[in-house]
């Protein structure tokens, strides 16, 4: 009889379906309502909505490089989603240490795709400050990408202690 293989992670699309789906209806939402570069405040002092665009990656890296960055962004994007897909792959369903994290890093990362292909750049308009300091504008893919990054080192960082003291799984 041979062994029924474990389910994998692969269900875990459906999160970064879910944050394709919402990233691209609130961006449009804001390309046809608000503003090009005008403060919309939400909450006074801290929070604006600011429709912008940025043609690089994060805080506009390679924004005035001349177009060739956009294949760049699109291909390391697909790149990188695919590598994270196949980990999903690998991975236990049941383990949303993992499998979260990725999620949102594809999700975030296909919306930008999105939006290069579509506008030639990445819509932003979440824009957040403290007096004169501001934060680059960003959208919600860009929060999954970064929730999900930060999700990747911790995981990374909490299961390598736990192998390093020998109470992880293999042990």
């Amino acid at each position: 009889m041979t062994a029924r293989p474990k389910p994998n992670a692969l269900i875990w699309l459906l999160l970064s379906a879910a944050v394709i789906g919402l990233d691209q209806w609130s961006k449009a939402w804001v390309l046809s309502s608000l503003p090009e570069y005008i403060p919309v405040p939400v909450i006074d002092g801290f929070w604006n909505w600011y429709r912008t665009y940025n043609t690089g990656a994060a805080f506009s890296f390679l924004s005035d490089a001349g177009g060739w960055q956009l294949w760049f962004f699109t291909a390391l994007a697909v790149a990188i989603s695919g590598l994270m897909a196949f980990w999903l792959s690998r991975t236990a369903r049941g383990n949303w240490r993992s499998a979260l994290p990725y999620a949102l890093v594809i999700g975030g990362a296909i919306g930008n795709v999105i939006d290069r292909q579509i506008h030639g750049h990445v819509v932003d308009f979440i824009q957040w400050y403290v007096g004169d300091h501001y934060w680059p504008s960003f959208n919600i893919a860009d929060s999954a990408i970064v929730v999900g990054a930060i999700g990747i080192a911790l995981s990374g960082l909490f299961d390598g202690k736990k192998r390093e003291q020998g109470t992880g799984d293999g042990e």
